[in-house]
Formats: C-alpha cells, sequence, structure tokens
C-alpha cells in the first residue's frame, strides 16, 4: 500500500536537509555569550541573514577558559573563530601560533588607540565594584577605603575569568610594587572565588555580598531591563583598568572565508547595536543611533589603566604570585 507524506512533515524534512547542505561556521566563546539573555541568538539570527551558512556557537566558562581549551584542541579545533578573548591574553593566544591575521582594514572608536594583526575588539569596558546603593549608602572610593572596611566582596577566579584577572592587572597598575600589600589587606574582604562571573554577579543579587567585581556598565542592565535604579558602580580614585574583548580567526580554520566575513560582520551596526544591552558593554564602534538611554548615567572614571598586551603578559604571573601568596595566609 502506498502512503503520503503529510504536506507538514515533508516540508520540515526538506528544510532540514537544507539546512544540512548549509556550510557551518561553529564560534568558540563563553557562555554568558550564548545564554538567553545575551548576544549570541540575534548575533546568530543576524549573521545567518545574509551569509547563507549555519552559525554555531560553542561555548566554555568564561574568557580564560578560551585560551586553555583552544591550547588542549591544538589545530584539530572544530572552530573557525575564537570570541571573547581580551587584551589581556592576546599576547598569549598568539605565541601559541594557532591564529590568523585577520585581513580586515576596518579601524575601531576605542577610547584608546588600539590595532592587532591577528585580533579585533567588538566591545569594551571599565571593571569595578558594583553595590546596591539601598544597602551602601557611601561606598568605598579607592582599594585602600575598600581593604580598610568590612565590606564583604565576591570577585572571579584570574586562572579562569578574564575580569577575575583583570582585577589582578588593575590592582598592579594602579599600585605597582605595593600591589602585594594592597591584597594582603584585601584578602579579609573576599568571601570566595568564583570560576566566572556568572557565579559572583549571582551570589551579589541573592544578596550574599556587599559588593561583586563587574563592570562600571553593569547597573545599565538593571535599569534599562529591570527598571531598577538602584544598583551602581563604585568610582575609584586610583582609575578603572580597561577591557577590550576580541574575536580572532584560527590558522586551520574549516571555514576560513566564513570566519573573514563573520569579522567584519562583527564592525557593522548589525552586530555592534547588539552589544549594549545584552552583553552590557560599549561597543567598539560608535553606533549610528548612538547608545541607549540609561547609559548616560553610568559613572566614568577619572583616569583609564590598561596595559599593552605584551605588559599585560610580562606582569600575568607575577600579578597572580601575589595574589595567591596574600589569600594563602
Amino acid at each position: 500500500m502506498t502512503k503520503t507524506i503529510p504536506a507538514a512533515l515533508a516540508f520540515a524534512f526538506m528544510a532540514s536537509a537544507a539546512q544540512a547542505d548549509l556550510p557551518v561556521l561553529n564560534v568558540l566563546t563563553y557562555d554568558s555569550f550564548t545564554s538567553e539573555w545575551g548576544p549570541g541568538p540575534a548575533v546568530e539570527k543576524a549573521f545567518e541573514a545574509f551569509c547563507g551558512c549555519d552559525l554555531v556557537f560553542s561555548a566554555v566558562g568564561d574568557g580564560a577558559e578560551l585560551l586553555a581549551r583552544l591550547q588542549l584542541e591544538g589545530a584539530k579545533s572544530d572552530a573557525s573563530v575564537v570570541l571573547g578573548l581580551d587584551t589581556n591574553l592576546t599576547a598569549q593566544a598568539t605565541a601559541t601560533g594557532l591564529f590568523a591575521p585577520h585581513a580586515q582594514t576596518a579601524g575601531n572608536d576605542l577610547p584608546v588607540p588600539y590595532a592587532d594583526p591577528n585580533f579585533l575588539p567588538y566591545d569594551w569596558g571599565y571593571f569595578a565594584f558594583v553595590y546596591d546603593k539601598t544597602k551602601l549608602a557611601t561606598p568605598p572610593t579607592s582599594f585602600e577605603e575598600l581593604a580598610a572596611s568590612n565590606l564583604k566582596i565576591v570577585i572571579q577566579d584570574p586562572r579562569s575569568s578574564t575580569p577575575g584577572l583583570g582585577l589582578l592587572l588593575w590592582v598592579k597598575a594602579a599600585y605597582g610594587d605595593r600591589a602585594p600589600a594592597i591584597w594582603a589587606a584585601l584578602a579579609d574582604n573576599i568571601i570566595t572565588v568564583t570560576p566566572g562571573w556568572s557565579e559572583a554577579y549571582g551570589m551579589f543579587t541573592a544578596g550574599e555580598a556587599d559588593m561583586v567585581l563587574s563592570y562600571t556598565t553593569s547597573p545599565a542592565y538593571h535599569l534599562i531591563a529591570e527598571e531598577d535604579d538602584s544598583k551602581a558602580s563604585a568610582a575609584f580614585s586610583e582609575g578603572h583598568y580597561m577591557q577590550v574583548e576580541v574575536a580572532g580567526k584560527l590558522a586551520n580554520a574549516p571555514q576560513p572565508e566564513l570566519a573573514d566575513q563573520f569579522l567584519a560582520f562583527m564592525g557593522t551596526d548589525a552586530f555592534q547595536s547588539i552589544i549594549p544591552t545584552t552583553n552590557w558593554m560599549y561597543p567598539a564602534h560608535t553606533l549610528a543611533e548612538g547608545l541607549p538611554k540609561g547609559f548616560d548615567q553610568m559613572i566614568t572614571p577619572a583616569q583609564s589603566l590598561l596595559m599593552s598586551a605584551d605588559e599585560a603578559q610580562t606582569a600575568r604571573k607575577p600579578a597572580l604570585d601575589e595574589w595567591l601568596t596574600a589569600l594563602s595566609r
């Protein structure tokens, strides 16, 4: 007996077959980028609208874990693009020999000069300690004031988290040889060190800490998405360390042409306009319609701190050793 396939089932089968014929671009990134509230879903939809491909994100816990994952997989990685490293890790990433030049000629609109033959910026921000204004009326105005207080803070592990590493370099850039003393004074303020940003921020919003290491733009999320103006970032007199997040193409990319298309797409308004209200960072390129309302209420640091890629690479191990020594006492 001949059986007919229902029209709806036939359409689904054809759509599935068509999808299977599309080339797949695998982008390795961190998990908060791919979450339902992160940029990933919107970026996927926007890029697939013109690339004629299937964009697939593979995620690890946090930015610093990307490099460890990549070093483990080496040239056998299925990814064509790595998105989520920052300038504190690019020297180490370049030294692996796993990245290829991006060949993009367009500049960027970062507040500091930035150019790298292997990496392109897609967003940036300032690290800061976020607090609840309804619970803390007078926040500390420096690391020294924070260390002298009885405030409880939660930070991220610099070995697995880019914000955690950024904090180490922030203290080092601000205090130099005095950094070990600052960490020794801060040690009793730290109630825990989490693997990544998501865990730390969740503890803060659950009321388990007075302050959390995050970004000057984090309160914009509460203000815009939740209509909650109770969160703020503490302005530190010694300045705030910048984070510039970047993406790069792998030398053994399975889809090198699609990787080039994606890196070029990152610089367009279609990608950049997604960043402010999903990754809650500043876009690397000026938006045609400007930043969303609410970003104008974020603090502007009096001084910007940022080490070059090579400086960060040199400072990383000594800063980590100082941190580990202080927290082990």
